[in-house]
């Protein structure tokens, strides 16, 4: 029997994010600089093959849960192919994207069917002019599109992720639930909390906050306390409604006690927490010839010097390192 996947800390590690490009359609606000980013050279990223290899890798020690990022993933070419390989692997029993749904349009069923389970789509406004602002030219219309052709495809249930800044789209939240209520039966809205890369160039909107907003209009019912599933989000029900809310508030509840993930960057970065950018390469032990148990020790040696968290607070606090699009969610 594989032992479990541990850090010194004793957390067990069943969930994995893939990174599978830093590139991305749209530039949103809180996510990139508006220019002079370099992206990381094609040569410098893990090849499908490679992809398809580490994951077996992963899931050979204890990973269960695969959830496919960027950047946005479907403007690397072939995803569908990488999921139909990922899909495959043995013991893999969740397959899931994060995504801004802009090209599911015509990628939603072909994904399906090749294997994808489920979708969250990254929305911050549902309000055309506010959208385009935060994702500097983007057009909301082009992601509700894509959002009816992967419930079609049956990607669901949809979990949308919103994330609030403080004086840009607060007043989405309540917009965004009287909306997706009529989705009650197959979509899941949850909160973020906005967490600053490199510098702190918007100011959060804590989980509170924003019950408090919703609360003005709506009454909110508690599903259950703790972390549920896979995920870090709390969840909530609208009563009037039924929609379900989930609330990721990883500066004001922060839930690194019970972290269970890991993330593999699209250059083969191995980052063991979304805050701590100093991790090595899993690409290079591969292109060295590293046989899989080579690559299975490097992983738990990893994973042991996990950190035990973050030191970022909703105001004040260390900054997370790095750049949201590299780090891959």
């Amino acid at each position: 029997m594989v032992r479990p996947l541990t850090d010194s800390y004793e957390r067990i590690h069943t969930y994995l994010r893939v990174s599978v490009t830093d590139r991305c359609n749209y530039r949103c606000a809180y996510c990139m600089p508006e220019d002079g980013y370099d992206w990381m050279p094609k040569a410098d990223l893990l090849s499908f093959e490679e992809i398809a290899r580490v994951v077996s890798v992963f899931v050979s020690m204890g990973v269960r849960s695969v959830r496919l990022t960027g950047g946005e993933p479907t403007i690397r070419k072939d995803i569908v192919q990488l999921v139909s390989r990922l899909a495959n692997i043995d013991g893999l029993e969740d397959l899931a994207m994060t995504t801004n749904a802009s090209r599911l349009s015509r990628l939603a069923k072909p994904l399906a069917d090749a294997g994808l389970q489920r979708i969250n789509v990254s929305l911050d406004s549902l309000d055309p002019i506010r959208f385009a602002a935060l994702t500097r030219g983007g057009r909301v219309e082009d992601v509700l599109e894509g959002i009816i052709a992967a419930r079609e495809a049956g990607l669901g249930p949809i979990k949308i992720n919103a994330v609030m800044l403080n004086g840009i789209n607060e007043q989405d939240a309540v917009l965004m639930t009287e909306a997706l209520s009529r989705h009650a039966q197959d979509t899941v809205l949850r909160f973020i909390e906005y967490m600053p890369f490199e510098a702190r160039g918007y100011h959060s909107v804590s989980a509170e906050q924003i019950r408090e907003l919703l609360r003005e209009k709506y009454t909110l019912k508690p599903v259950e306390t703790g972390h549920v599933g896979r995920g870090p989000a709390r969840r909530w029900k609208v009563v009037e409604t039924g929609l379900e809310l989930g609330f990721i508030a990883p500066l004001s509840q922060r839930f690194c006690g019970d972290c269970n993930r890991l993330r593999l960057m699209a250059d083969g970065h191995l980052r063991t927490c979304l805050a701590h950018e100093d991790t090595p390469s899993l690409l290079q032990l591969i292109r060295e010839g590293a046989s899989d148990r080579v690559l299975q020790r490097a992983i738990r040696l990893m994973v042991l010097g996990k950190p035990e968290g973050h030191f970022c607070e909703i105001d004040g606090g260390e900054v997370f390192e790095g750049v949201m699009t590299s780090v891959g969610g």
